[in-house]
């Protein structure tokens, strides 16, 4: 594998590499010798004077962690020399070609650069037609076009060259990502749920939670399924009994019987991320307009309605004092409100009070009537302004800064129904104008200043999420915002790991009855990153101890071991495992219109159904998309018995 950046990200992709796979890596990053290429800002930067405290608790609570050498998966030896490190000015030929692209399974483009990675991809293309290509852009739509070119580009190459039957094996995918969107499913799942080990899969929100041992007699708390039963020195180091794993290693991917026979044994197991509070409510006039509630004012809501009493109380008087019909003594009251009836001289006394009691009842209908076309004036005219908080908003959450990443969780919350209220200090940020479409409640300031998060209802809010750019306005909003509401669910984001450690921990111990939640992007993007240069189909990595279980996405279509056959049939205890299965597809779906067909938006697209939902007979048919969890050996395996028939096509084809 082989990683070109000039951040942090590069860094912990490599890492991620290294340790969670166990793949060799070249790390080709700017020479220090250059100081035209920007360079990684040192963990230690001038934070102020929390910044200076926070960093001297770093350094004494954190180890440096330099890259390890050590492969963590499935139990593999870590081999030598695993991680190189070169030094280049710019990912040009010279470079590629030391860092040996001729030979490399995967290249990573991480640079902030998009115009760079771009240049990048294309040299590496044309040195390597069937090298794996993992691209960080943000434009959505350059990417897509980057994605078909790069890949058009491969195929032609391999239809010209003379190992044209080993190229079909190659999978020279292109993959375009971006670290917001990357993200922004972590850090959602984190204003949800409370936890960052989140995988976006298929339109689920899918965690994986570490659950205490449970005592004999009890049962568990019921989730999706049971990844792992952990073993007894990671639940008790004095040694359960009874444990089922023992102190050799993790029991990863058990089956029913023995989940049900570990008893006091902890387990890590799945679950799915909703949100359970309270849904954004929505009243439109009809269809798309301004919303009945922000149309007109409470009190000027009051003061119409009533007007319209009184109206009604004098034409119900009108009928029972004169006795004349419901209809025509609301219609008198009308011309009197209006002033338009003649004077009721020559009628009895009480006809005389009510036309006085209308006309007074007309004088105080004016400066309503005048009130209501200002508001609704007023109304239409700020449509496409920032909405401000509503009066009553209660767990909401509170979204500090509209950049790349906070646009981009910004979506996905409201996605998910998640009442929001953003803060932004850029009236020309990237974010404004997603909030204006939304209609979500926007308050433009300075959050270092006062009154800020108090105009956001901080105090009322369940998850406050600091998004900006800038470590110290997002430490400075923590403190502040836990000074408010001490029990508030706070999630940072922060540029060094290291430091989001200390700062996790102090506020930990700070506040031990509140949750809290510091990360770095780079933490958070790296797993997706990582996954993409080990294969279009892998998602995300969960670890478990010194072992891990891939998240991977299959097309049941030409796959011999998954085509054809039951839920229950695929499964493989210890290596293999259904979780979902996409059955969007109609039956009669032909293939090459399914794979020419773009993905539909986020906001229509239909989440996967899990296997519980479907039963463990359901048939896979070829149109289907599976989501599985298994081990590297578990997707060996699955691998190797889709080419055993493939294998044996083409032998007929060549005897034929």
């Amino acid at each position: 594998m082989v990683v070109c950046g000039d951040d942090a990200l590069a860094h912990r992709l490599a890492a991620d590499l290294q340790d969670v796979y166990g793949e060799r890596v070249t790390l080709v990053v700017p020479s220090a010798r250059e100081p035209q290429r920007p360079r990684i800002p040192p963990p230690a930067r001038a934070l102020g004077r929390a910044g200076a405290l926070l960093g001297r608790v770093s350094a004494a609570m954190v180890r440096p962690a330099p890259l390890s050498s050590e492969a963590a998966g499935d139990g593999a030896e870590p081999a030598e020399e695993t991680l190189r490190i070169l030094e280049a000015a710019q990912p040009d030929d010279a470079a590629l070609t030391e860092a040996g692209i001729a030979g490399a399974g995967a290249l990573a483009l991480v640079y902030d650069d998009d115009e760079l990675n771009i240049h990048a991809a294309l040299r590496a293309r044309r040195l390597n037609p069937r090298l794996r290509l993992v691209i960080r852009l943000y434009n959505r739509k350059l990417g897509q076009h980057l994605e078909e070119l790069l890949d058009q580009a491969a195929a032609v190459a391999a239809l010209g060259s003379e190992d044209a039957g080993d190229a079909e094996g190659a999978d020279a995918s292109t993959t375009v990502l971006s670290d917001a969107d990357t993200v922004a499913p972590a850090l959602a799942g984190a204003a949800v749920a409370g936890t960052s080990r989140v995988i976006e899969a298929d339109g689920l929100l899918l965690r994986a939670v570490e659950r205490a041992p449970v005592p004999p007699g009890r049962p568990g708390e019921p989730g999706l399924c049971t990844l792992a039963l952990l073993s007894a020195s990671a639940n008790d180091p004095a040694g359960a009994t009874g444990s089922a794993a023992g102190d050799e290693g993790p029991v990863l991917l058990p089956d029913e019987a023995a989940t049900a026979a570990a008893a006091g044994c902890g387990t890590v197991v799945l679950e799915t991320v909703s949100y359970t509070g309270r849904p954004i409510r929505r009243r439109w006039l009809r269809g798309r307009g301004a919303p009945l509630a922000s149309l007109f004012s409470r009190r000027l809501r009051w003061s119409l309605g009533g007007v319209v009493g009184a109206v009604l109380a004098l034409a119900v008087a009108s009928s029972l004092t004169m006795g004349e019909d419901p209809v025509h003594a609301a219609y008198l009251s009308l011309l009197d409100l209006f002033a338009i009836n003649d004077p009721a001289i020559h009628d009895p006394a009480p006809r005389k009070v009510l036309q006085l009691l209308s006309g007074l009842t007309g004088l105080l209908l004016l400066p309503v009537l005048v009130a209501a076309a200002f508001e609704g004036l007023g109304t239409f005219r700020s449509a496409s302004a920032l909405r401000r908080p509503p009066r009553g908003l209660s767990g909401h959450v509170v979204l500090l800064g509209l950049g790349k990443v906070g646009t981009r969780v910004l979506a996905r919350l409201h996605e998910m129904g998640i009442p929001v209220v953003c803060i932004e200090g850029d009236p020309e940020a990237r974010g404004i104008a997603l909030a204006r479409r939304l209609r979500v409640p926007t308050v433009l300031g300075d959050v270092t200043q006062e009154g800020v998060l108090e105009a956001a209802m901080i105090e009322r809010a369940a998850t406050l999420l600091a998004l900006t750019s800038e470590d110290t306005t997002n430490l400075e909003a923590c403190l502040y915002a836990r000074s408010v509401s001490p029990r508030l669910r706070v999630t940072l984001r922060l540029f060094d790991d290291r430091f989001a450690t200390a700062v996790y921990r102090t506020l930990r111990a700070a506040h031990p009855g509140a949750l809290t939640r510091s990360r770095s992007v780079t933490y958070l993007a790296a797993p997706a990153f990582a996954g993409a240069m080990m294969g279009r189909q892998i998602l995300g990595a969960i670890p478990v101890e010194r072992r891990v279980l891939l998240i991977a996405r299959f097309d049941v279509r030409g796959h011999a071991a998954l085509e054809g056959r039951t839920v229950a049939e695929v499964l493989r205890p210890g290596r293999l495992r259904v979780l979902a299965v996409d059955t969007s597809a109609p039956d009669d779906a032909e293939p090459d219109a399914a794979a020419a067909a773009p993905p539909p938006p986020p906001e229509e697209r239909t989440p996967a159904q899990l296997v519980h939902e479907l039963g463990d007979d359901y048939v896979l048919r070829p149109q289907d998309r599976v989501l599985l969890v298994a081990t590297r050996q578990g997707l060996g395996e699955l691998h190797a018995r889709n080419r055993q028939p493939a294998a044996a096509r083409q032998s007929g084809a060549r005897q034929g």
